[in-house]
Protein backbone atom coordinates (compact mmCIF):
# COMPACT_ATOMS: atom_id res chain seq x y z
CA UNK A 1 0.00 0.00 0.00
CA UNK A 2 2.92 2.35 1.09
CA UNK A 3 4.69 1.37 -2.33
CA UNK A 4 1.49 2.23 -4.41
CA UNK A 5 1.13 5.63 -2.39
CA UNK A 6 4.80 6.23 -3.22
CA UNK A 7 4.24 5.74 -6.70
CA UNK A 8 1.04 7.74 -7.12
CA UNK A 9 2.67 10.70 -5.89
CA UNK A 10 6.21 10.25 -7.84
CA UNK A 11 3.31 9.98 -10.95
CA UNK A 12 1.56 13.06 -9.90
CA UNK A 13 4.53 14.95 -8.99
CA UNK A 14 6.08 13.97 -11.93
CA UNK A 15 2.89 14.90 -14.21
CA UNK A 16 2.90 18.70 -12.61
CA UNK A 17 6.44 18.74 -13.33
CA UNK A 18 5.65 18.03 -16.84
CA UNK A 19 2.66 20.64 -16.79
CA UNK A 20 4.84 23.18 -15.33
CA UNK A 21 7.37 22.75 -17.85
CA UNK A 22 5.02 22.82 -20.66
CA UNK A 23 3.50 26.11 -20.17
CA UNK A 24 3.98 28.69 -22.84
CA UNK A 25 6.42 31.69 -22.21
CA UNK A 26 4.99 35.20 -21.94
CA UNK A 27 9.06 37.28 -21.86
CA UNK A 28 9.57 40.02 -20.37
CA UNK A 29 13.37 41.25 -21.97
CA UNK A 30 14.42 44.40 -19.36
CA UNK A 31 17.78 46.10 -20.23
CA UNK A 32 19.61 44.92 -17.06
CA UNK A 33 18.98 42.40 -13.97
CA UNK A 34 21.17 45.15 -12.04
CA UNK A 35 18.92 47.83 -11.35
CA UNK A 36 16.34 47.57 -9.30
CA UNK A 37 13.66 49.32 -11.52
CA UNK A 38 13.47 46.60 -13.09
CA UNK A 39 13.40 44.36 -10.56
CA UNK A 40 10.14 46.03 -9.66
CA UNK A 41 8.83 44.53 -12.99
CA UNK A 42 9.77 41.52 -11.81
CA UNK A 43 7.95 41.83 -8.95
CA UNK A 44 4.84 42.88 -11.08
CA UNK A 45 5.45 39.58 -13.14
CA UNK A 46 5.78 37.20 -10.05
CA UNK A 47 2.58 38.35 -8.97
CA UNK A 48 0.31 37.96 -12.34
CA UNK A 49 2.33 34.41 -12.32
CA UNK A 50 0.86 33.60 -8.35
CA UNK A 51 -2.56 34.77 -9.59
CA UNK A 52 -2.89 32.93 -12.55
CA UNK A 53 -1.43 29.49 -11.56
CA UNK A 54 -3.37 27.45 -13.30
CA UNK A 55 -2.89 29.40 -16.56
CA UNK A 56 -1.68 27.76 -19.58
CA UNK A 57 1.09 30.77 -19.87
CA UNK A 58 3.68 31.79 -17.21
CA UNK A 59 5.34 34.97 -17.11
CA UNK A 60 9.24 34.56 -17.52
CA UNK A 61 11.48 37.80 -16.72
CA UNK A 62 14.92 37.44 -18.43
CA UNK A 63 17.36 40.26 -19.27
CA UNK A 64 21.77 40.63 -19.68
CA UNK A 65 23.44 40.90 -16.44
CA UNK A 66 24.52 44.81 -17.01
CA UNK A 67 22.09 47.75 -17.93
CA UNK A 68 24.76 48.64 -20.43
CA UNK A 69 24.80 45.46 -22.39
CA UNK A 70 22.84 46.49 -25.45
CA UNK A 71 24.47 43.76 -27.73
CA UNK A 72 23.85 41.46 -24.68
CA UNK A 73 19.96 42.19 -24.46
CA UNK A 74 19.36 42.23 -28.16
CA UNK A 75 21.35 38.62 -28.29
CA UNK A 76 18.58 37.40 -25.66
CA UNK A 77 15.53 38.87 -27.89
CA UNK A 78 16.98 36.51 -30.58
CA UNK A 79 17.41 33.61 -28.49
CA UNK A 80 13.79 33.77 -26.63
CA UNK A 81 12.04 34.26 -30.10
CA UNK A 82 13.87 31.11 -31.35
CA UNK A 83 12.49 28.79 -28.20
CA UNK A 84 9.32 26.88 -29.08
CA UNK A 85 7.91 27.77 -25.60
CA UNK A 86 7.57 31.49 -26.07
CA UNK A 87 4.26 32.81 -26.45
CA UNK A 88 4.59 36.55 -26.69
CA UNK A 89 7.64 38.65 -25.64
CA UNK A 90 7.63 42.08 -24.28
CA UNK A 91 10.77 44.02 -24.62
CA UNK A 92 12.11 47.21 -22.61
CA UNK A 93 15.30 48.51 -25.68
CA UNK A 94 17.90 49.82 -24.38
CA UNK A 95 19.27 50.85 -27.74
CA UNK A 96 16.02 51.04 -29.97
CA UNK A 97 17.44 50.83 -33.37
CA UNK A 98 19.22 47.56 -32.28
CA UNK A 99 16.34 45.94 -31.23
CA UNK A 100 14.53 46.96 -33.99
CA UNK A 101 16.83 45.34 -36.52
CA UNK A 102 17.05 41.93 -34.28
CA UNK A 103 13.41 42.40 -35.02
CA UNK A 104 13.69 42.79 -38.54
CA UNK A 105 15.93 40.23 -38.87
CA UNK A 106 14.01 37.47 -36.56
CA UNK A 107 10.82 38.24 -38.55
CA UNK A 108 8.89 36.75 -35.33
CA UNK A 109 5.66 34.74 -35.19
CA UNK A 110 4.85 35.59 -31.82
CA UNK A 111 3.22 38.86 -30.77
CA UNK A 112 5.62 41.71 -30.13
CA UNK A 113 5.06 44.50 -27.48
CA UNK A 114 7.41 47.24 -25.74
CA UNK A 115 7.45 47.91 -22.48
CA UNK A 116 9.03 50.63 -20.00
CA UNK A 117 10.51 51.78 -23.04
CA UNK A 118 9.78 52.05 -26.73
CA UNK A 119 11.12 51.67 -30.18
CA UNK A 120 11.66 54.84 -32.19
CA UNK A 121 8.61 56.24 -34.10
CA UNK A 122 9.53 54.96 -37.56
CA UNK A 123 9.94 51.65 -36.11
CA UNK A 124 6.62 51.47 -34.30
CA UNK A 125 5.24 48.56 -36.86
CA UNK A 126 7.18 46.34 -35.43
CA UNK A 127 5.50 46.11 -32.19
CA UNK A 128 1.90 45.59 -31.49
CA UNK A 129 1.74 48.26 -28.56
CA UNK A 130 3.98 50.20 -25.66
CA UNK A 131 2.94 49.27 -22.03
CA UNK A 132 4.65 51.69 -19.95
CA UNK A 133 5.05 55.69 -18.74
CA UNK A 134 3.93 58.05 -21.25
CA UNK A 135 8.13 59.06 -21.23
CA UNK A 136 7.18 62.56 -22.76
CA UNK A 137 4.65 63.77 -20.12
CA UNK A 138 6.97 62.73 -17.54
CA UNK A 139 10.01 64.55 -18.91
CA UNK A 140 7.17 67.76 -19.24
CA UNK A 141 6.33 67.29 -15.53
CA UNK A 142 10.28 67.40 -14.49
CA UNK A 143 10.47 70.32 -16.50
CA UNK A 144 7.17 72.21 -15.08
CA UNK A 145 8.90 71.59 -11.52
CA UNK A 146 12.24 73.33 -12.10
CA UNK A 147 10.55 76.40 -13.99
CA UNK A 148 8.32 76.04 -11.01
CA UNK A 149 10.99 76.77 -8.72
CA UNK A 150 13.47 79.18 -11.55
CA UNK A 151 10.66 81.20 -13.13
CA UNK A 152 13.44 83.33 -15.21
CA UNK A 153 15.34 80.40 -15.79
CA UNK A 154 19.04 80.01 -15.76
CA UNK A 155 21.58 77.08 -16.23
CA UNK A 156 20.92 73.56 -16.42
CA UNK A 157 22.48 70.23 -16.93
CA UNK A 158 20.86 67.09 -18.42
CA UNK A 159 21.28 63.92 -17.32
CA UNK A 160 20.68 60.95 -19.20
CA UNK A 161 20.79 57.70 -19.63
CA UNK A 162 21.52 55.73 -22.40
CA UNK A 163 21.96 57.68 -25.83
CA UNK A 164 20.38 55.13 -27.76
CA UNK A 165 16.94 54.77 -24.94
CA UNK A 166 13.86 55.97 -26.73
CA UNK A 167 12.28 56.47 -23.34
CA UNK A 168 15.09 58.74 -21.91
CA UNK A 169 15.35 60.75 -25.35
CA UNK A 170 11.53 61.73 -24.91
CA UNK A 171 11.81 63.00 -21.31
CA UNK A 172 14.68 64.99 -22.01
CA UNK A 173 12.58 66.37 -24.94
CA UNK A 174 9.59 66.86 -22.92
CA UNK A 175 11.47 68.68 -20.23
CA UNK A 176 13.21 70.93 -23.12
CA UNK A 177 9.74 72.01 -24.73
CA UNK A 178 8.67 72.59 -21.27
CA UNK A 179 11.02 75.11 -19.98
CA UNK A 180 11.83 76.45 -23.79
CA UNK A 181 8.19 76.92 -24.61
CA UNK A 182 9.47 75.62 -28.09
CA UNK A 183 9.16 72.22 -29.60
CA UNK A 184 11.77 70.14 -30.74
CA UNK A 185 15.00 71.82 -29.73
CA UNK A 186 17.42 69.83 -29.44
CA UNK A 187 19.64 71.94 -26.70
CA UNK A 188 18.59 74.95 -24.90
CA UNK A 189 20.58 77.70 -25.57
CA UNK A 190 18.54 80.64 -23.52
CA UNK A 191 15.01 80.16 -25.21
CA UNK A 192 12.68 80.50 -22.21
CA UNK A 193 15.72 82.02 -20.41
CA UNK A 194 17.28 78.33 -20.02
CA UNK A 195 20.94 77.19 -21.63
CA UNK A 196 22.58 74.29 -21.34
CA UNK A 197 25.98 74.12 -20.47
CA UNK A 198 28.81 72.87 -22.10
CA UNK A 199 29.83 69.13 -21.43
CA UNK A 200 26.05 68.46 -20.94
CA UNK A 201 23.33 66.50 -21.74
CA UNK A 202 25.83 63.98 -19.87
CA UNK A 203 24.80 59.98 -20.86
CA UNK A 204 25.65 58.14 -17.94
CA UNK A 205 24.53 54.83 -19.21
CA UNK A 206 22.20 54.06 -16.58
CA UNK A 207 25.70 53.92 -13.89
CA UNK A 208 24.24 55.71 -10.48
CA UNK A 209 27.83 56.43 -9.90
CA UNK A 210 29.14 57.94 -13.12
CA UNK A 211 26.33 59.96 -13.13
CA UNK A 212 27.19 61.90 -10.00
CA UNK A 213 30.73 61.96 -11.13
CA UNK A 214 29.29 63.69 -14.04
CA UNK A 215 27.06 66.30 -11.37
CA UNK A 216 30.47 66.66 -9.52
CA UNK A 217 32.52 67.81 -12.52
CA UNK A 218 29.37 69.69 -13.68
CA UNK A 219 29.07 71.73 -10.55
CA UNK A 220 33.29 71.84 -10.74
CA UNK A 221 33.26 73.76 -13.71
CA UNK A 222 30.08 75.59 -13.54
CA UNK A 223 30.21 77.04 -9.89
CA UNK A 224 27.03 78.93 -10.83
CA UNK A 225 24.69 76.67 -12.17
CA UNK A 226 21.37 76.54 -11.49
CA UNK A 227 19.52 73.09 -11.77
CA UNK A 228 19.92 69.52 -13.09
CA UNK A 229 17.59 68.07 -14.62
CA UNK A 230 17.63 64.28 -14.19
CA UNK A 231 16.29 61.89 -16.65
CA UNK A 232 16.45 58.90 -14.85
CA UNK A 233 16.99 57.51 -10.62
CA UNK A 234 20.40 56.34 -11.61
CA UNK A 235 22.54 59.07 -9.64
CA UNK A 236 20.09 58.65 -6.49
CA UNK A 237 19.01 55.14 -6.22
CA UNK A 238 22.00 53.55 -8.02
CA UNK A 239 24.61 55.44 -5.77
CA UNK A 240 22.20 57.05 -2.93
CA UNK A 241 25.50 57.73 -0.14
CA UNK A 242 27.33 59.96 -2.81
CA UNK A 243 24.86 61.25 -3.76
CA UNK A 244 23.84 62.51 -0.67
CA UNK A 245 27.61 63.64 -0.06
CA UNK A 246 27.23 65.74 -2.96
CA UNK A 247 24.54 67.57 -2.60
CA UNK A 248 24.07 67.61 1.47
CA UNK A 249 26.09 71.19 1.23
CA UNK A 250 23.41 72.64 -1.21
CA UNK A 251 20.46 71.47 1.07
CA UNK A 252 19.44 75.05 2.11
CA UNK A 253 20.08 76.24 -1.71
CA UNK A 254 17.75 73.63 -2.86
CA UNK A 255 15.25 74.38 -0.05
CA UNK A 256 15.25 78.34 -1.11
CA UNK A 257 15.08 77.36 -5.04
CA UNK A 258 18.15 78.71 -5.46
CA UNK A 259 19.35 75.28 -7.06
CA UNK A 260 16.93 72.59 -8.29
CA UNK A 261 17.01 69.56 -8.65
CA UNK A 262 14.15 67.61 -11.03
CA UNK A 263 14.35 63.86 -11.17
CA UNK A 264 12.84 61.05 -12.68
CA UNK A 265 11.36 58.16 -10.57
CA UNK A 266 10.59 57.71 -7.14
CA UNK A 267 12.75 53.76 -5.97
CA UNK A 268 15.10 52.37 -3.76
CA UNK A 269 16.41 55.41 -1.70
CA UNK A 270 14.67 58.60 -3.83
CA UNK A 271 11.72 59.17 -1.83
CA UNK A 272 13.95 59.50 1.69
CA UNK A 273 16.19 61.98 -0.44
CA UNK A 274 13.67 63.88 -1.14
CA UNK A 275 12.32 64.21 2.81
CA UNK A 276 16.02 65.02 3.21
CA UNK A 277 15.62 68.13 0.98
CA UNK A 278 18.01 67.10 -1.53
CA UNK A 279 15.92 67.10 -4.32
CA UNK A 280 13.43 69.41 -5.23
CA UNK A 281 11.01 67.31 -7.14
CA UNK A 282 10.92 63.53 -8.37
CA UNK A 283 8.22 62.47 -10.96
CA UNK A 284 8.27 58.49 -10.59
CA UNK A 285 6.73 55.70 -12.61
CA UNK A 286 5.15 52.73 -11.84
CA UNK A 287 7.25 49.71 -12.62
CA UNK A 288 5.73 47.02 -10.11
CA UNK A 289 2.44 47.66 -12.49
CA UNK A 290 4.00 47.54 -15.78
CA UNK A 291 5.66 44.09 -14.75
CA UNK A 292 1.82 43.15 -13.57
CA UNK A 293 0.17 44.24 -16.84
CA UNK A 294 2.42 43.12 -19.34
CA UNK A 295 1.40 39.35 -19.09
CA UNK A 296 -2.54 40.32 -19.34
CA UNK A 297 -1.15 42.29 -22.11
CA UNK A 298 0.22 39.55 -24.17
CA UNK A 299 -2.67 36.86 -23.26
CA UNK A 300 -4.84 39.21 -25.19
CA UNK A 301 -2.49 39.92 -28.21
CA UNK A 302 -2.39 36.35 -28.31
CA UNK A 303 -5.84 36.09 -28.82
CA UNK A 304 -6.15 38.21 -30.99
CA UNK A 305 -8.25 40.70 -28.90
CA UNK A 306 -8.02 44.19 -29.70
CA UNK A 307 -5.24 46.29 -27.51
CA UNK A 308 -4.98 50.06 -27.03
CA UNK A 309 -1.42 51.74 -28.15
CA UNK A 310 -0.01 52.69 -26.36
CA UNK A 311 -0.96 51.50 -23.03
CA UNK A 312 0.12 54.14 -20.49
CA UNK A 313 1.35 53.73 -16.67
CA UNK A 314 0.66 56.95 -14.14
CA UNK A 315 3.00 58.80 -12.54
CA UNK A 316 3.77 59.38 -8.94
CA UNK A 317 4.99 62.67 -7.93
CA UNK A 318 6.91 63.75 -4.90
CA UNK A 319 8.51 66.98 -3.16
CA UNK A 320 10.00 67.26 0.40
CA UNK A 321 5.95 67.73 1.49
CA UNK A 322 4.63 65.24 -0.06
CA UNK A 323 6.84 62.32 0.38
CA UNK A 324 4.35 60.36 2.87
CA UNK A 325 1.75 60.77 0.50
CA UNK A 326 3.01 60.96 -3.19
CA UNK A 327 3.09 57.12 -3.90
CA UNK A 328 0.32 54.90 -5.00
CA UNK A 329 0.22 51.85 -3.02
Amino acid sequence: MRKALLLTAAVLALTAGQALAAKKQLVIVVKGLDNPFFEAINQGCQKWNKENASAEYQCFYTGPASTSDEAGEAQIVQDMLGKADTAAIAISPSNAKLIAQTLKTANPSVPVMTLDADLAADDAALRKTYLGTDNYLMGARIGEYIKKAKPKGGTICTIEGNPGADNILRRAQGMRDTLSGKKGLAALKGEGGWTEVAGCPVFTNDDGAKGVQAMTDILAANPKLDAFGIMGGWPLFGAPQPYRDLFKPMADKIGKNEFVVGAADTIGDEVAIAKEGLVTALVGQRPFEMGYKAPSVMVDLIAGKPVEDPVFTGLDECTKDTVDTCIQK
